[in-house]
């Protein structure tokens, strides 16, 4: 757990980036719109450096300068996205924050473009492991986002005390997550309700014990 959170906090430090302001900024978000929009249209395989910069209209000497490779500009792009993210959900009960979060989750794996980007990374994360790092840090930095929605569960009697919240989140997303990439069954609203209920239910079982 303590790993999974200091993993989180140095993301952007890993990347060895410095956050820029200006017309810097700007061609960051140029730069990491184009790339996001390659891997979803074309997947991982067809990310060049050279032809995100002809779509951000940047020159290829600042985006070999700033970025040197692609895992560096996948790896900037999840620091990016996981910066962006929508934040957690408040609602004051444990099953009203988790249908929060699965419903996000939903959307983003629905949405025409994330869905597609998220698939490309997923993929290209089995077989490269610069990319498969820069992934773990991603979903790192949402787990830990949404973790104290469990805590706070925990605070108010809901679950036990030894509750792994990191476990409980990640047991939201799984399934809504395993439908998308193993099946072509509509992730449907229905999916988010039950894996939200299905996670709040075991969580309240004491399945999610830290060590267990």
């Amino acid at each position: 757990m303590a790993n999974e959170g200091s993993a989180a906090a140095n993301a952007g430090a890993a990347l060895g980036t410095v956050r820029p302001g200006g017309r810097t900024a700007r061609v960051r978000a140029a730069v990491l719109r184009a790339a996001g929009d390659v891997l979803a249209e074309e997947g991982f395989a067809r990310l060049d450096l050279a032809e995100v910069a002809r779509r951000a209209e940047v020159g290829k000497t600042t985006v070999y300068r700033r970025w040197g490779t692609v895992a560096r500009l996948v790896a900037d792009l999840l620091a990016d996205m996981a910066e962006q993210s929508v934040p957690r959900a408040d609602t004051g009960t444990l099953l009203g924050d988790l249908r929060a979060n699965a419903h996000l989750v939903r959307r983003t794996l629905t949405d025409h473009r994330q869905g597609p980007l998220f698939r490309a990374l997923v993929a290209a994360a089995a077989g490269d492991p610069d990319t498969a790092e820069a992934l773990h840090r991603f979903y790192a930095a949402r787990v830990e986002e949404w973790a104290p929605c469990v805590r706070q569960a925990v605070g108010r009697g809901e679950l036990p005390p030894d509750t792994d919240p990191f476990a409980v989140i990640r047991a939201v997303s799984a399934p809504l997550y395993y439908r998308v990439l193993t099946t072509d069954a509509p992730l449907d609203e229905a999916a988010a309700e039950r894996a939200a209920a299905a996670a709040e239910a075991a969580a309240r079982a004491g399945v999610y014990a830290a060590g267990g």
